[in-house]
């Protein structure tokens, strides 16, 4: 172990991947939801010892590209007397990426139930420029189940074996684990309502963003008994009113004792099981519940109330400086957005939101009657809410990376908030200045985790004393005013070295934990706001039904309890076997689950049981015989024996144990009533050893359909045809019908039923009490263009194995949808047939299926290969889940003559034109880099007949590498970086030794940031610079090639720029001296540097910023 100097800062991590424990397949379903990067139990929040034992542990690996093995482990490690290794995966843990965790390395022989909590990083270290080491930080509580976390996707391979990136020299790859160890206080034992006075919510799947936002509004008091007020019925189906369901949550969390369950609520909104599995945005969530609120109040004795408590309203205006123009536009908000980048609190946030704008040079604003003018614009203040919603920026899109980023800069917030400070700066000139706008803060929103995953939760002080609580799902605690507010502002958190002898300066880890929405009451109305709510605010119907619910879920409770002083007895009759047969079920006789069932004390005699049945079916004690059912070998289950006169004389009890010792709470029975010629039931007839109970199925091959046509007692010595004329009149048939006769013998987990031989006896066949017999009319001279299935096996067979499968298509899901009856055992070739046919497609070969991920309910990412699965049944099993969805495609080629391309996504440049043109080329996989550029002169229009194109690599607008044409394809990935293909210039072609090629990219400054940053935009470029040349003689050219107009390029600045440090250059300055003679390591790394603003126009991204990139938005149907 090698203890080093403490990490640096973190390279922004916020693009990063879910964290996920390490496992043998990549997770696609709704796993870490919640748990990424912050563990279940979320003890990044939980109280810590003083001291953080930390430090760090460097592996070097040498000979990294000729491991072999699928994972390697580091060697053991110590931090805070624990023991831990680095495991990675070289070539990926089933994906294209390096996969690193940190590992407990003793987890095997730890005690049962162990834990351990721990922040970390891990990283890859750039041994070239240590700028470009990627470090990924996160935190975990370790434990049996998880006892490694990390990356599964920490950085791509193509960067890590790239050996001109600089992570592999000499093919030595070095790893480093920074670790600090915290502890943890264990809350499983912690009684919420005993403790705290309140209960917490239970979560879903991914419901705790909704959980922290529904506890703030139920702790509005005001807003609580709005709710209570809204109008609803008796005959009001909670999971179908959002007004019923909020009242029944609400009560519940008013009145009792353990956690409340949402799903109520959920259904209201009209979500499925994949909405609650789905994490959203708090703030989208707010303005969509509180919008449906705002509209089901309306025409009730409480409409308008989200109005008063939530609305505000502020004043655009624009004024011009120079002539006599002015307008204002008044508008009104629920809740602010404030920036948090680049602002210290929300006192720096609410500036900067009344900032005021400047519109002049080329912005100036279009007047009516005047024209263009200089203008200045901004946004004041009206009027603040009671109620003040802020909703903290936390969540942004970086248009450099092209990707969502989470801030989690240090951000503070008052307990108490005056925005009438410096003389009302934030109001309007008609703002109504009686009005005291101090406020005090209710509740802070807490987002914990990275832009891809995370956990929410909420401290509230429900009265505005001192006294705060911890609202984290089903978990309610006492909080100090520390963890509530400071602890809560972002930004690092230093911990301090405690190994002697070694460097002891500190650890620094980004808080992932801060305030992302704040809640704060205006003083003057908090007594209107948190006012007392009761009984009396209750509907009566409300109450009455509520309270019916506990004593519904109390009676459960206790029949719970005293489950082991009951047996529930399942009673099947015939009449079961009929309902049932042939519609809800077709193997074996009834599904025990739907016959009707009795709940007996075990004391009581079995007698006593008998009349009970005979008041429920209206059958005489005496003519009730009960059969024991048991379970066969082959899974089947069967009565197996009538009822002894000596057991029925026994308890309830004593005869459960008798017939089942595995499960004595309950006890199957089938009840046999044999019926006279008047149909009355009559004594059952007695029973002797020669004679076996058989149950009968009828099967009509030309309508498809399975019976039950009753039971008969046979002798064992007889014969199947001594007894066709009673069949044949059980069916209905004629007395000399021929017939054909099954037994049932199992179906599982294929079917058995086997024709019985009409030469041997029931007993030589080895029937026996119970067994199943199908029968049917002979089937000889049945073609099988008349039944499909023309025999009892070939139709259970059918029945066994048939699936309706939904396909949709992959392009549009939603709309395009149909539904295939096919079977279990169907090939590829068979489905992809039955596809073909349904779409009038001649060439079954051209479909392309792909599976569906059930956690998701989205496609797998991946499409089924050419005859990749065997049957049916492996495209639609995902982990231990069966969907009954595939998607198909239809292709302009053949399936395996595509999966012998290589498809390339290449955006072609035009030489003269202002335009880029994306292509796709599709050449086998053995194609060169000159292959590709032959194929694309074929699609493109060139300059000149002779033009000669080139292949560049393009990333966050540098140029990384120009393709020899020798290279082979089936490398080069276009998923990460574009593919650039351009004219070469004919001043390049003739270079000569003196000149040589210079990158040239264009760059802005970030104001944002303290130290200076640049970012890169818009389209690199190569330029032929020659011996001598001045800046005044390069610019010309570059004005020339993009055709720039002098007015803008004038105000254009360049630099020689090397590792992201800009170097101002004069005209008179000869550019090829600032530039090596030789490539070296990082060529783009130093370019000539174009500084000006970004006039391109910009992709649109959705309204909310706030929202994650990969969310679905949030919707409330009913």
């Amino acid at each position: 172990m090698t203890l080093l100097t403490p990490p640096p800062p973190p390279i922004d991590a916020e693009d990063e991947e879910m964290l996920v424990p390490n496992a043998d397949f990549v997770p696609e379903g709704p796993q870490p939801m919640e748990v990424a990067p912050v563990e279940a139990t979320n003890a990044v929040d939980a109280p810590a010892v003083e001291e953080t034992p930390s430090g760090r542990f460097t592996w070097a690996i040498p000979e990294f590209s000729k491991l072999n093995l699928k994972k390697q482990y580091s060697e053991v490690f110590n931090v805070g007397g624990y023991k831990w290794r680095v495991l990675i995966f070289p070539k990926g843990n089933n994906v294209d990426h390096l996969s690193m965790y940190l590992d407990v390395a003793d987890s095997t022989t730890l005690p049962y139930n162990w834990s351990r909590y721990a922040q970390f990083s891990l990283s890859i270290v750039n041994q070239i420029h240590s700028k470009f080491t990627v470090r990924k930080d996160t935190q975990h509580q370790f434990n049996s189940r998880e006892s490694d976390w990390g990356f599964t996707s920490f950085m791509p391979l193509s960067e890590l074996y790239d050996p001109g990136r600089g992570y592999l020299v000499n093919d030595t790859c070095i790893v480093e684990a920074d670790v600090a160890v915290r502890r943890v206080v264990d809350y499983w034992s912690h009684d919420s309502k005993k403790e705290t006075g309140f209960v917490g919510l239970k979560n879903q799947g991914a419901t705790c963003y909704m959980n922290s936002l529904l506890q703030t509004l139920y702790h509005i008091p005001y807003f609580r008994k709005a709710v209570y007020h809204m109008p609803t019925t008796e005959i009001d189906n909670p999971s179908a009113s959002i007004p019923l369901a909020l009242q029944s949550l609400f009560y519940k969390l008013q009145y009792c004792d353990t956690s409340v369950a949402t799903k109520e609520l959920t259904k209201s909104f009209g979500w499925d099981t994949y909405d609650s599995f789905m994490q959203h945005d708090v703030q989208e969530l707010n303005r969509v519940l509180c919008e449906k609120l705002e509209d089901k109040m309306k025409g009730t004795v409480v409409e308008g109330t989200i109005q008063k408590l939530f609305e505000g309203h502020h004043m655009n205006y624009l004024e011009c400086i120079n002539v006599d123009y002015k307008s204002a536009r008044k508008e009104s908000y629920y809740d602010l957005q404030l920036d948090v980048k680049g602002c210290k609190d929300i006192y720096a946030s609410f500036d900067k939101y009344v900032e005021v704008e400047r519109l002049e040079g080329d912005n100036k604003y279009h007047a009516e009657q005047y024209g263009l003018q200089d203008a200045r614009k901004g946004v004041l203040f009206i009027d603040f809410p009671p109620v003040l919603q802020l909703q903290l920026k936390r969540f942004e899109y970086d248009f450099v990376r092209d990707t969502m980023v989470k801030i989690n800069d240090r951000y503070e917030f008052p307990l108490e908030l005056d925005l009438d400070r410096e003389n009302g700066k934030y109001l309007s000139p008609d703002a109504d200045r009686s009005v005291r706008n101090l406020y005090t803060l209710h509740s802070v929103l807490v987002h914990s985790g990275g832009v891809h995953g995370g956990h929410y939760y909420a401290y509230i002080r429900p009265t505005l004393s001192d006294k705060w609580f911890k609202f984290d799902d089903e978990r309610v605690t006492k909080e100090d005013m520390k963890r509530a507010l400071e602890e809560q502002y972002g930004g690092e958190e230093e911990l301090p070295q405690t190994n002697p002898g070694f460097n002891n300066s500190p650890f620094k880890f980004t808080k992932y934990s801060n305030a992302y929405m704040l809640v704060y009451i205006r003083e003057s109305d908090k007594e209107k706001i948190i006012c007392n709510v009761d009984e009396k605010d209750i509907a009566e119907h409300l109450r009455i039904r509520l309270k019916k619910e506990q004593e519904e879920k109390e009676l459960k409770k206790k029949e719970k309890a005293e489950a082991h002083l009951y047996t529930i007895i399942k009673v099947a009759r015939d009449a079961d076997l009929v309902e049932q047969i042939g519609k809800e079920i077709y193997f074996d006789l009834v599904d025990h689950d739907k016959v009707r069932n009795f709940r007996i004390q075990k004391q009581l005699s079995f007698n006593t049981f008998k009349e009970e049945v005979a008041k429920e079916f209206g059958i005489p004690v005496q003519l009730q015989r009960f059969w024991l059912w048991a379970k066969r070998q082959n899974h089947t289950y069967r009565p197996n024996r009538p009822l002894t006169p000596q057991e029925e004389a026994q308890s309830v009890g004593q005869l459960r144990e008798v017939s089942n010792k595995a499960n004595n709470a309950e006890l199957k029975l089938f009840l046999e009533v044999a019926f006279g010629v008047d149909l009355r039931p009559i004594p059952p007839p007695e029973k002797i050893k020669e004679d076996i109970l058989l149950f009968f199925k009828l099967y009509d091959p030309l309508k498809e359909e399975l019976r039950y046509v009753g039971r008969l007692f046979v002798k064992g010595k007889s014969k199947p045809m001594e007894n066709f004329e009673k069949l044949n009149e059980m069916a209905g048939f004629a007395p000399d019908e021929e017939i054909e006769l099954f037994e049932e013998i199992k179906y599982d987990p294929h079917v058995m039923c086997e024709r019985i031989d009409m030469k041997l006896s029931f007993r030589d066949s080895q029937l026996e009490d119970g067994d199943i017999i199908c029968f049917q009319k002979s089937s000889q001279g049945q073609s099988s263009e008349e039944c499909r299935y023309p025999t009892v096996p070939a139709f259970l067979d059918y029945v066994h194995n048939r699936q309706m499968v939904r396909f949709r298509s992959l392009e549009k899901a939603k709309e395009d949808e149909f539904s295939l009856e096919l079977s279990k055992q169907n090939n590829y070739d068979e489905v992809v047939q039955s596809v073909a046919r349904h779409l009038g497609l001649e060439d079954p070969s051209k479909i392309r299926l792909t599976p569906h991920n059930c956690y998701s309910q989205q496609p797998k990412p991946q499409p089924i290969k050419y005859r990749g699965a065997e049957r049916l049944t492996d495209m639609l099993v995902h982990y231990n889940q069966i969907s009954d969805i595939l998607y198909y495609e239809v292709l302009d080629i053949p399936l395996p003559e595509l999966q012998g391309l290589k498809t390339l996504k290449i955006a072609f440049h035009h030489a003269t034109k202002d335009e880029v043109v994306i292509h796709t080329i599709r050449l086998p996989k053995q194609s060169t880099v000159g292959d590709v550029i032959s194929d694309l002169k074929t699609k493109v229009e060139l300059s000149h007949p002779d033009a000669e194109l080139r292949l560049l690599e393009v990333f966050y607008h540098k140029i990384y590498k120009i393709f020899p044409l020798h290279e082979k394809i089936e490398n080069i990935n276009d998923q990460y970086w574009t593919l650039r293909a351009e004219e070469i210039p004919e001043e390049e072609k003739n270079l000569g030794a003196l000149g040589r090629l210079i990158h040239v990219y264009h760059f802005m400054k970030d104001p944002a940031q303290n130290q200076v940053q640049v970012q890169n935009f818009g389209d690199p470029f190569f330029l032929a610079i020659h011996e001598g040349e001045t800046l005044e003689e390069v610019k010309i050219r570059i004005q020339k090639k993009l055709r720039v107009s002098d007015e803008e390029f004038s105000k254009w600045k360049f630099a020689f720029l090397s590792l992201g440090r800009p170097e101002y250059l004069q005209d008179s300055d000869i550019v090829s001296s600032r530039f090596q003679k030789r490539d070296v390591y990082g060529a783009w790394e130093q370019y000539l540097g174009l500084e000006h603003s970004d006039n391109t126009p910009k992709r649109s991204y959705a309204a909310n910023q706030n929202r994650h990139a990969y969310e679905k938005p949030v919707r409330i149907y009913n």
